[in-house]
């Protein structure tokens, strides 16, 4: 079980061999690394579910390898997005081996060993998130990794201190780790070593991930959405071919603006910020930094409230909106998502 979605195994992956597996998409959601938080988003499991099919299938077209199977109806059958009458929650996938670093404690500090990560290693999941950055949106983890001296202006290509809300004249490939307690930026030479890539693959990942960003950015806009920035997960099949796994184009792998509004689970992240909880789990995380501890919650020293009931109301009307535009079928019964922006904007107007 994840934290928004659980996974069903069908068929175990050998060394050599994919397995089968079906992602069920719940109405939970995860801010901040948290996990699962104490509310339920409704239909939002099955927005994401079908957000998700319907790039794939995009992706497919375009001649790029996916795990993709299909999406599971109501009679556990496969099918294609089109052949479906109703939304699905369930999509079926090719399974690939997870191997996770060794963890040990060095000094005091938390320390990870990625040395299984070979160039002669097939059939696993790139212990890497890869993301594309075509805006500079509030919200974003750049300026706090420029306040913290973690990147400079030279990195972003940029000749000047950037503003919230700034667009990029050409995106900006950042790299995290994906298997740690929590997410930690690399720099792309960093990443080679840490995954076991050869300077050719680099590139290829770096290819495919402008290729990936040009689909979203232009389904975002038949939707009057902007494609903000957003990440993807990659994979090696058993002939160390590279295919896009996990999901893509969603409002949780994405974050997409209307009319420089957030339109993602940005929204639940704004809500959380102006509690003492998130102040209690930047000071863990800190912590965790100092004392090699794997567990940064155990350090927490409150939990998260649930959600303002409007709000989320508000948020579950967005996830089905948003499914609705950005695919071209109106499978859930909700408003437009202009309606739902401006309930938003109405809910937060006395703040």
């Amino acid at each position: 079980m994840g934290s928004v979605k659980d996974l069903e195994v069908v068929k175990k992956p050998t060394k050599g061999k994919m397995g089968i597996a079906r992602f069920h998409f719940s109405d939970r959601y995860s801010v901040f690394d948290w996990g699962e938080m104490p509310d339920l988003i409704d239909g939002k499991g099955e927005a994401l579910c079908m957000m998700g099919a319907y790039c794939f299938e995009r992706l497919e077209k375009e001649g790029i390898r996916t795990h993709y199977r299909g999406l599971v109806d109501r009679n556990g059958k496969t099918a294609r997005f089109d052949e479906l009458e109703q939304p699905s929650n369930v999509m079926e996938i090719d399974l690939v081996n997870v191997y996770r670093p060794k963890t040990a404690t060095y000094e005091g500090k938390l320390r990870y060993d990625y040395g299984l990560y070979t160039s002669n290693l097939k059939n696993f999941l790139i212990p890497l998130e890869i993301i594309y950055r075509n805006g500079l949106p509030e919200g974003s983890s750049v300026f706090k990794r420029l306040e913290q001296g973690l990147m400079t202006i030279e990195n972003l290509g940029l000749d000047h201190y950037p503003q919230a809300g700034e667009k990029l004249e050409r995106p900006i490939f950042d790299v995290s780790t994906k298997l740690e307690d929590k997410d930690r930026y690399v720099t792309w030479e960093e990443a080679k070593g840490l995954a076991g890539l050869t300077y050719g693959e680099v590139v290829e990942i770096r290819e495919l991930l402008l290729k990936i960003n040009e689909m979203i950015t232009e389904l975002a806009r038949k939707a009057n959405l902007v494609n903000e920035d957003g990440k993807i997960e990659l994979a090696f099949d058993p002939f160390r071919r590279l295919m896009v796994v996990d999901v893509v184009g969603t409002l949780d792998e994405c974050r997409f603006t209307y009319n420089g509004l957030h339109v993602s689970k940005e929204l639940a992240r704004k809500f959380y910020r102006k509690t003492d909880w998130h102040k209690d789990v930047e000071e863990a995380k800190r912590k965790t930094e100092t004392q090699g501890v794997l567990e940064w919650k155990t350090l927490c020293e409150s939990k998260p409230l649930k959600l303002d009931p409007v709000l989320k109301t508000i948020i579950s009307e967005m996830y089905m909106a948003t499914s609705n535009e950005l695919t071209s079928h109106e499978m859930f019964n909700a408003p437009c998502l202009e309606k739902v922006i401006e309930k938003y904007k109405d809910c937060t107007a006395a703040d």
